[in-house]
């Protein structure tokens, strides 16, 4: 009986000592360490070892609820004694536990994030090397988070263990991505007011694996006996169990909540750290993956995704059977995952091997698109059936219930409703969105420049400060007023400010003739910034103007922005956001020289625009939108940014689109769609492969004026991307889209809450309107050129309109484009009436021209115009830019798709295809240049092109342009 009561005894002992301390004592102590600097969160420690002063360092960082002793849980299970023993020196970043420091609850991530960084200058100072960095779980995420913040600098490599990257690829427990995002959406709103405490992370952590943690307390008290036995795993036992959980601080629960569960900002960038846009493709140091290939919290997809998020990184990898928290704590970690670790540190400071495990992870050429993409390209696909159906406005007693019935995503619907539901005494404007959208989200990142984000709270606070100043000023409502500045978010603020007065925007071309544009926009006074001051026209007030702080910080320029304590009363007439649909609200121009015209654009157009993009192309609050497009041209104000604010999708504004810094930039911002207008596209084509390209987040390119050519290039080198090709007349609510992106070169059919359209037949002989006997307008049929007409909706007030044009009493807007109608019900741009040239052939349409000669392998760039040769008659000249030359057989071969009337009588090479400001080849400037060769003329005799010789391009030179 002895034994069996021994046995008795000793359980009884040890039962009594786990109910009265916890558990066993065990009488290990921790390791020594010294606090070596204090933060606002944190305490660096640096662990006393018998290393050289020289000995390479490592930083380690904890989770968020795992407290920092998960790095030396015991003596067996010691991640900083295994590591000493291995020749490297250990740091650890203490963020001690949160519900016990002062203020710990309001943490949010950048407070840790900014605490590792302190960390590192810390190391760097006194070891006078760069830093190894080394996460465990959410750890390893701020260690990705901080080497991106600082752009590498003073990181000498970076190792993370069961640390996930993609969120929406591959969700932890298989629970479905949809699942998972929505279940974030829900609960970030609400979760920054209430932190999870240390009992809720232990007994979650507990409850993924219930049978394991009943069983495994089950196993203890059976072995209670044998105290012997239990002791070495004792640390780790109670580790687990009571002391190694400390609170997450709500704010930190709701950032990772909606920016890495529900964006999925870790993998595609855009996240923000002390003001700054940060993404992990500006990492470039090697990276070591350790993967867990049975852990459930971080699976091993989520974790690999480094590749794709850093893809200048070399990325090296080690695969170990073992769960998350195998990974660092237990016989397998201190047999493999803390060994290699040291041995992985040595060997990037050059004293050893790449340990034999690590396997480096090739760059991928052409991976997957990312699952949120797809399920963009695949909503967009299906939302073809309403977005260009066919007059829904006026076939449909109840459009938007019809909408309803049809194939709408819920998310459009309300979007659709306000387009379809536009009057012309609705209040809509840009300020009156704008105001919305910041009531809605104030602390929303709303737009990032130059590397900066901005809140669209503070925004629209800095747009009411501009208001006091424009009032103080002089403007009022009505008033025109220059604008002339570079894209920017001063310009913008500036433009919402005025749209909040009720004056009018008129947006001067810094390209342009500023002064004849400011005569004919009737201008009040023109503000700039301080680089387009010296184009502010003579004799016409204004100021250089811009926001205050960040980026565009400048002394003595931003006397706009006004206090409210600063400021007088605001005037009585003042009224917050007082525009209707149909008043005037931007006045922008096209044309060049004596050309130059306005074009008006009402409230209401703008909405249309604004509403009918942030519809077809699918924009949300997943989105960031790459606004390429300048704020002067329509496409940038209506398209672009009005498309993103109203599809309450984050804005990075872009000044100059520069193929050495745009991928760059495109991954620290997170982009996912990107404007563009004509051939703004061709120098990233054109621009040699860059390594941020690799497993790019963008899913869509959308703008209008994309040559067919230009087009192919873009969605081949870019896949899976896609195209929309829009289109709007500049004066009247007429709006297209080509939302399936399948038929190349097409501008679609109309959007939802677009006017009316119809063709007119068009003769290109007369110039004019084919009419019936009758005298009404005869409508083209498919496949034939037509003028395209449209309805009064959101149409600038003084337009005239025409009467009487297809049936008695009926209404009609005429536009000077001329399009053909496919079959299927699409339209195809084919020009403007103005650019119509009449040769001896006949009248020739320059674009269906300089279209063909575009989509020739070696062409990046083609532009037709008129040239008075020296008989005195006008010709077709096609000009071409190109990577290498281009042979007379291919010219040729071009030439016969088009009929033989209409092929070019000259085509010449350009060094450089001059652009206006918003990407259009310009053919005056080329016009005005002549044709210097290398040029080959049309044979029509042999129907080829043959070079022109020196002489004949001197002849041609001495006959001045017309």
């Amino acid at each position: 009986m002895a034994g069996p009561l021994g046995r008795i005894t000793r359980h009884t002992q040890n039962l009594l000592e786990v109910a009265r301390y916890g558990g066993l004592r065990t009488g290990e102590l921790p390791s020594e360490f010294e606090i070596a600097d204090r933060g606002v969160h944190h305490r660096l420690r640096r662990y006393v070892t018998d290393l050289p002063a020289d000995a390479p360092a490592i930083v380690l960082v904890p989770p968020l609820m795992v407290s920092s002793e998960v790095f030396d849980v015991s003596p067996q299970a010691s991640a900083v004694r295994t590591l000493a023993a291995g020749g490297v020196q250990p740091w650890v970043v203490d963020f001690g536990s949160p519900e016990h420091e002062p203020g710990g609850l309001d943490r949010t991530i950048e407070d840790h994030v900014l605490a590792v960084d302190q960390a590192v200058d810390f190391v760097r100072k006194e070891t006078g090397r760069p830093v190894h960095l080394a996460g465990y779980s959410q750890g390893g995420m701020f260690c990705y988070q901080v080497a991106a913040y600082r752009r590498s600098k003073d990181i000498a490599s970076i190792t993370v263990y069961g640390s996930p990257v993609d969120m929406h690829g591959s969700t932890p427990f298989k629970v479905p991505a949809p699942v998972a995002q929505t279940g974030a959406r829900l609960l970030s709103g609400t979760a920054n007011r209430y932190s999870l405490p240390g009992w809720m992370t232990r007994t979650g952590f507990r409850a993924l694996d219930p049978i394991g943690a009943v069983t495994g307390q089950i196993s203890f008290l059976w072995a209670l006996h044998d105290r012997e036995a239990l002791l070495p795993r004792e640390g780790q036992r109670q580790f687990l169990m009571r002391d190694g959980w400390v609170a997450f601080p709500g704010p930190s629960l709701a950032y990772v909540l909606e920016q890495f569960v529900l964006h999925n900002r870790m993998l595609s960038g855009g996240f923000s750290v002390a003001g700054r846009a940060v993404s992990l493709a500006d990492i470039d140091v090697p990276v070591l993956t350790i993967v867990g290939e049975v852990d459930e919290i971080a699976p091993a997809a989520t974790v690999r995704a480094i590749r794709q998020a850093a893809p200048r990184a070399e990325v090296y990898e080690l695969s170990m059977r073992a769960g998350h928290f195998g990974l660092v704590v237990g016989s397998a970690a201190i047999a493999r995952t803390w060994p290699a670790t040291a041995a992985w540190v040595k060997w990037r400071e050059g004293q050893g091997e790449l340990p034999e495990e690590a396997v480096a992870v090739p760059e991928t050429e052409a991976s997957p698109a990312p699952r949120e993409r797809l399920e963009h390209n695949l909503e967009l696909a299906g939302s073809i059936a309403e977005l260009t159906a066919r007059r829904i406005a006026e076939e449909a007693a109840h459009p938007v219930r019809r909408i309803q019935r049809l194939f709408t995503p819920a998310a459009q619907i309300p979007r659709v409703a306000r387009a379809v539901g536009l009057r012309g005494s609705t209040h809509e404007s840009l300020a009156t969105v704008f105001d919305r959208r910041a009531a809605h989200a104030s602390e929303t990142v709303g737009f990032l420049f130059e590397g900066l984000v901005y809140d669209y709270g503070v925004i629209n606070d800095r747009v009411d400060r501009i208001v006091r100043g424009l009032i103080i000023d002089g403007v009022e409502p009505g008033d025109r007023v220059g604008v002339l500045m570079a894209t920017r978010p001063t310009a913008l603020a500036l433009i919402v400010a005025l749209n909040r007065i009720g004056a009018v925007a008129v947006l001067l071309r810094p390209d342009g003739d500023s002064a004849r544009e400011a005569a004919l926009g009737e201008v009040s006074r023109v503000y700039t910034d301080p680089a387009h001051e010296a184009l502010r026209p003579a004799g016409i007030p204004g100021k250089a103007f811009i926001l205050r702080g960040g980026a565009e910080s400048a002394d003595g320029v931003n006397d706009l922005e006004v206090k409210e304590q600063d400021a007088p009363p605001l005037p009585k007439w003042y009224r917050r956001n007082p525009g209707r649909a149909d008043d005037l609200a931007f006045v922008f121009f096209t044309g060049h020289r004596a050309r130059t015209r306005m074009v008006r654009v009402t409230n209401g157009r703008w909405a249309l625009t604004a509403y009918g993009t942030a519809s077809s192309a699918q924009l949300s609050d997943r989105d960031t939108l790459f606004s390429v497009s300048p704020l002067h041209h329509p496409a940038g104000l209506l398209t672009a940014i009005g498309g993103a604010i109203v599809g309450g999708s984050r804005i990075a504004m872009l000044s100059d689109l520069e193929p050495e810094t745009f991928w760059a930039e495109a991954r620290r911002y997170g982009v996912t769609a990107v404007s563009y207008t004509w051939t703004q596209l061709n120098a990233l084509v054109e621009a040699a492969p860059n390594p941020a390209e690799r497993d790019h987040t963008i899913r869509l390119f959308f703008g209008s004026g994309l040559p067919r050519g230009l087009w192919r290039r873009v969605t081949e080198r870019f896949a899976p991307a896609g195209v929309l090709e829009m289109w709007g007349s500049s004066e009247i609510g007429a709006i297209m889209g080509n939302v399936s992106g399948t038929k190349i070169g097409a501008v679609g059919r109309p959007l939802p809450g677009s006017a009316k359209i119809r063709l007119a037949r068009f003769d290109l002989e007369t110039g004019e309107i084919a009419r019936d006997a009758s005298g009404f307008a005869i409508p083209a049929a498919a496949g034939e050129l037509g003028l395209l007409m449209a309805s009064d909706k959101a149409t600038v007030r003084d337009l005239d309109a025409q009467t009487d044009v297809f049936a008695p009493g009926d209404s009609w807007h005429a536009t000077a484009s001329l399009f053909r109608r496919d079959a299927d019900g699409d339209y195809w741009l084919e020009g403007v009436v103005e650019e119509i040239i009449q040769t001896v052939a006949g009248p020739v349409l320059p674009a269906p021209v300089g279209a063909v000669f575009e989509e020739l392998p070696n062409v990046t760039s083609a532009v037709a115009y008129p040239l008075t040769d020296a008989s005195g008659t006008d010709v077709v000249v096609v000009a071409l830019s190109a990577r290498k030359d281009v042979g007379a057989a291919a010219l040729t071969a071009a030439a016969w798709r088009l009929p033989a009337q209409t092929r070019p009588a000259i085509v010449h090479l350009v060094d450089e295809m001059p652009l206006s400001s918003a990407g259009r080849p310009a053919g005056t400037v080329i016009r005005s240049a002549g044709v210097t060769g290398p040029a080959w003329r049309y044979d029509p005799k042999r129907d080829e092109y043959r070079p022109m010789t020196k002489a004949a391009l001197a002849k041609l030179a001495a006959t001045p342009p017309a």
